[in-house]
């Protein structure tokens, strides 16, 4: 979906890995806060689906794969056609393969991890860094994980990834203090969604039992409000990083079951 230069007067926010999950809830609940969302994805039809009922005036849909520097090229020249001033970006893309112990760990899986999570990261946050800095007032929020700092078995992989992620957006903090972009990191515990466990483990019964008899595990729009709430406060208020697990779970290997 393109739009002619100088259409969009509204502050722009990207977000990534928007075609459903905590991306869909994100872009949606940051239209309802006045943005215009720059919905970026692999999954074009989703996204067109999402553009077309936050409508013209809210959402542009642009496909996009992380790992690909060209296509992060492509979303830089997409969001600078839109003519407006992008203040946000939303790093979300991510996701976990597989829950194999380090010892039968497979390097495919480890490898994708680490390039959507850590590179996509990376790539998408170069890109799109100038204008954010140009904005006077730029803010880049990056959706981490609480296993970013614990450890668990059988995820060495993806806990090894938000590890490097974590350090990323811990790096690129002291690295543009002294400038007007503010970098907050959003680190999740048990959040249901229909896609998360279920692209893990390749089973619909394993990733159901993730969450059974967990009361009210954490949603999409859960983390979604908390994204908003850190990206709208007063430009000189840094939310370095919010944790935000479900009540029921009270550490990362202390989860209550009913």
């Amino acid at each position: 979906m393109r739009q002619d230069r100088g259409m969009v007067q509204k502050k722009i926010a990207v977000v990534t890995g928007a075609s459903s999950g905590i991306g869909a809830a994100t872009a949606r609940r940051l239209a309802a806060e006045g943005f215009h969302v720059v919905a970026a994805a692999r999954r074009a039809e989703r996204l067109e689906a999402l553009a077309a009922d936050l409508g013209p005036a809210c959402a542009t849909a642009v496909t996009c794969d992380v790992t690909s520097d060209e296509s992060v090229a492509a979303l830089a020249a997409a969001v600078d056609r839109l003519g407006g001033s992008l203040t946000l970006l939303v790093n979300n893309a991510g996701g976990a393969r597989g829950a194999d112990p380090v010892a039968e760990g497979s390097v495919d899986d480890w490898q994708w991890m680490y390039d959507v999570n850590v590179l996509g990261t990376l790539r998408v946050t170069k890109a799109l860094l100038p204008a954010l800095e140009a904005s006077g007032a730029g803010t880049v929020v990056t959706v981490g994980s609480t296993a970013g700092f614990v450890v668990y078995e059988g995820g060495g992989g993806y806990t090894a990834a938000k590890h490097g992620l974590a350090a990323l957006v811990g790096t690129l903090r002291l690295e543009l203090a002294g400038k007007p972009v503010r970098v907050v990191e959003i680190a999740p515990g048990m959040v249901r969604t229909d896609e998360f466990a279920l692209n893990r483990l390749g089973d619909q019964a394993k990733a159901d039992a993730v969450y059974a008899g967990v009361r009210e595990p954490l949603i999409a729009d859960d983390i979604a409000d908390c994204i908003a709430w850190a990206a709208t406060r007063p430009q000189h208020v840094n939310v370095d990083r919010l944790v935000v697990r479900p009540l029921a779970q009270a550490a990362q290997h202390k989860v209550v079951r009913e």
